[in-house]
């Protein structure tokens, strides 16, 4: 009798376990996600301004070269906002992210780089 429970519970509470690592692994990716969007956010504010003080004639080039860089990443976001409102975006935009990466080209924006984040860390 006490074999049958054993072998019963075991399923059960594997499925619980995983549940839980799926639960975990979904808050840490979002909260990750959270991260990359805020600093986008920062960027584009800072690139705004840069780019008001251009137009006043105070900017300088180094500035400028700093702002059209998250512009280029915006445009980046947007494309794959694209593809995000396709159906079977879930397999278009890995796909589309691994293609990049292949080829040679970085699709993603630089606050979702992979690179980019191992980079900023050794700093």
């Amino acid at each position: 009798m006490r074999l049958i429970k054993v072998v019963h519970k075991a399923p059960l509470r594997v499925a619980r376990i995983s549940k839980r690592k799926q639960q975990v692994r979904l808050r840490r990716s979002m909260l990750a996600l959270k991260v990359a969007l805020a600093q986008e956010k920062q960027e584009t504010k800072e690139m705004l301004s840069i780019y008001k003080r251009y137009t006043m004639g105070e900017g300088e080039k180094a500035e400028l070269k700093v702002a059209n860089k998250q512009l280029v990443d915006i445009c980046k976001g947007l494309g794959l906002g694209v593809f995000a409102l396709l159906p079977f975006a879930p397999i278009t935009i890995p796909l589309i992210v691994k293609l990049g990466q292949w080829v040679g080209v970085d699709v993603l924006p630089s606050s979702f780089s992979i690179n980019n984040k191992s980079n900023q860390n050794r700093k």
